[in-house]
């Protein structure tokens, strides 16, 4: 059995939280905030009670298959029927701000 270290969760614990994440929290939320994460690790803890010993690692709990379609090969549109509606263009190619120095 694992013990439970929810005990070390304190308001002192959760301000500290809090300060790295730059985020200022109340009296009241941290009361909140105590009790929250005193659950969380607990359901921690018995989930490390579990024996998973059978169970393969995986990356997900359900299969996955990437649904691909052929590559089919076909005409590309004329570069002035590309182009017709550009607001601007230089020869061959559409012009563009600037957007990287």
């Amino acid at each position: 059995m694992v013990k439970s270290k929810s005990n070390s969760i304190t308001i002192k614990t959760v301000n500290y939280i809090a300060n790295l994440a730059r985020i200022e929290l109340k009296e009241k939320e941290l009361k909140i905030f105590v009790k929250q994460l005193k659950k969380i690790i607990d359901y921690i803890n018995k989930l490390k009670e579990l024996d998973v010993s059978d169970i393969p690692p995986s990356s997900h709990i359900l299969k996955l298959k990437n649904v691909l379609r052929e590559d089919n090969l076909k005409e590309s549109l004329p570069i002035k029927e590309v182009l017709k509606n550009a607001p601007e263009k230089k020869e061959n190619f559409f012009v563009v701000p600037k957007i990287i120095e």
